[in-house]
C-alpha cells in the first residue's frame, strides 16, 4: 500500500478510456477541469467535453438535456458545487426522470484540506442517498475508481461518484474486480465488523492489522456502494459479530453509518457505533492534520475498535 493515487487522478484517465471506446461519451465540467482532472477528456476529445462555466445548475441542467438525447454523460465539480449548489436540478431534471447522468464529484470530505469548511463536503452522501433513483458509490483507491467509471456508463439511471483530492494507498491490483451493489470482504474475523468506504478503508485495514496483534480478529468490508446497500453481505458478516463499527469521511449523521444503523435496527443484539465527522463543519488544514483532529486515523479506529469490542 506504499503508492498513492488520488482516486480524481484515476477518474480523469478512465474518462480518457471510454472516450476512445463509445463515441457517445460526453463530459461536462463547472469550469474546474484541471482540478477534476476532466482535463485529460477535454484534451483527448474536445468536440466532446463541455465547460459549462461557474454555473453548476446549468451544468446539471445541460447533462440532462445530452442524456435525453442518447449521450453517456459525466458531469463533475466540486463534490459541495455539485450536490449543494445544483441540488434542485439534480433532483428534478436528473434524478426525478430517472436519467443516466454520472455525477463524479471530486474535493470530497475533509480531505480536501486547507480548503477549508466552506469546500468540504460532508453530507453529500447524505443528500444523494435520499433521493429516489440514484445510485451512490465511494470507490477506495484508484483500481477501484478505474472499474466504477467503467461499468457506471453501461448502468440504468444517475449516479453519484464521490471522488478524493487527496492521494490514497493502491489497495487493489488488476485481479480485483468490482461490482455496483456489492461489497466486498477484505478480510474476516469473529470478534468485529468494520465497514468502511473511500479512503477510510486503508486506515481501517491497518487497524485491524494492529487489532489483530491484540488478539482482536476482525472482518473488513468496504462498501464502495453505499445505495443500494448488499444488505445479504452485510447481515451474513454482522450477524457473526455482536458489533458493527462503521468508518467514513463524512458526517455520522445520514452518511454510510446511518446506512448501516438503519438496515440492522431490527436486529435487537447487534450494536452500532458510528466513525465519521460528529455535528460540525471542517475547517481549514492538511489533509492528514485534520483526519487526526477528527479522529480518522489508523489509531483513531484502533482504539475506538478496542474500546467497543471490551465494552
Amino acid at each position: 500500500m506504499s503508492e498513492k493515487i488520488a482516486t480524481r487522478e484515476a477518474y480523469g484517465k478512465a474518462l480518457v478510456e471510454l472516450g476512445h471506446s463509445n463515441p457517445d461519451v460526453v463530459v461536462l465540467d463547472a469550469d474546474l477541469s484541471c482540478s477534476t482532472k476532466t482535463g485529460y477528456f477535454a484534451k483527448a476529445f474536445p468536440e466532446r467535453f463541455f465547460n459549462m462555466g461557474v454555473s453548476e445548475q446549468d451544468m446539471m441542467g445541460t447533462a440532462a438535456g445530452l442524456a435525453l438525447c442518447g449521450k453517456i454523460t459525466y458531469a463533475s465539480s466540486f463534490a459541495m458545487f455539485a450536490t449543494g449548489r445544483a441540488f434542485e436540478i439534480v433532483r428534478n431534471s436528473i434524478a426525478y426522470p430517472h436519467l443516466p447522468v454520472k455525477i463524479c464529484a471530486t474535493h470530497s470530505g475533509l480531505t480536501v484540506g486547507e480548503d477549508g469548511a466552506s469546500h468540504q463536503s460532508l453530507v453529500d452522501i447524505c443528500i444523494m442517498r435520499a433521493l429516489p433513483n440514484m445510485t451512490v458509490i465511494v470507490p477506495a483507491d484508484a483500481t477501484e475508481t478505474q472499474q466504477v467509471i467503467h461499468q457506471i456508463a453501461n448502468l440504468d439511471g444517475p449516479v453519484y461518484v464521490r471522488l478524493s483530492r487527496a492521494g490514497a494507498p493502491v489497495l487493489f491490483d488488476e485481479t480485483y474486480q468490482f461490482q455496483v451493489g456489492k461489497a466486498k470482504v477484505l478480510q474476516e474475523g469473529e470478534d468485529l465488523v468494520i465497514v468502511s468506504c473511500g479512503n477510510m478503508v486503508a486506515p481501517s485495514l491497518e487497524a485491524a492489522k494492529n487489532l489483530a496483534e491484540k488478539n482482536i480478529h476482525c472482518t473488513v468490508l468496504n462498501l464502495a456502494t453505499i445505495k443500494p446497500l448488499d444488505i445479504d453481505t452485510i447481515k451474513k458478516y454482522t450477524l457473526k459479530s455482536s458489533k458493527v463499527l462503521t468508518v467514513e469521511e463524512h458526517s455520522i449523521l445520514g452518511g454510510m453509518g446511518s446506512a448501516i444503523a438503519e438496515l440492522l435496527c431490527e436486529e435487537a443484539k447487534i450494536a452500532v457505533y458510528r466513525m465519521g465527522v460528529k455535528d460540525e463543519f471542517g475547517q481549514s488544514g492538511s489533509a492528514q492534520a485534520l483526519l487526526k483532529h477528527y479522529h480518522l486515523t489508523a489509531d483513531d479506529i484502533f482504539e475506538t475498535a478496542l474500546k467497543f469490542v471490551k465494552k
